[in-house]
């Protein structure tokens, strides 16, 4: 298996991972904010499937870092991870401003993106 689709399979297992413990995490933090269900809008199977996908794009780009960069990649794609919840989350507002605001939320997600980073930098 090819580097680049070794790093999408990765990336697309460590989104699925992410995805199905969930309910887990919405216990842990209090909050019943799902990633899944956002992007399968109300349907689980669905979100799961882009979440998927994203996972997969994610990894594919993670990969094309790791080729340019010397950082050891188990750190590389956890600071990926961690850096685009950080840069994104502002865009949570457009769908739901009271995620935005909520610290538990932000917490919850921040675990969620380091959980994708650690399974994606170690399956990669």
């Amino acid at each position: 298996m090819s580097p680049r689709v070794r790093a999408a399979a990765a990336g697309a297992v460590a989104a699925v991972v992410w995805g199905l413990q969930e309910p887990f995490d919405q216990r842990l933090f209090g909050c019943e904010y799902s990633d899944v269900l956002l992007l399968g809008r109300g349907n689980c199977p669905l979100g799961l499937a882009v979440h998927a996908v994203n996972g997969a794009v994610f990894g594919l780009a993670f990969d094309l870092v790791r080729s340019r960069v010397d950082v050891e990649q188990r750190r590389l794609a956890l600071g990926l991870a961690l850096a685009e919840h950080v840069a994104l989350w502002p865009l949570i507002g457009v769908v739901n401003r009271s995620l935005a605001s909520n610290p538990r939320a932000f917490a919850q997600s921040t675990y969620r993106h380091a959980l994708f980073g650690v399974l994606l930098g170690r399956l990669a």
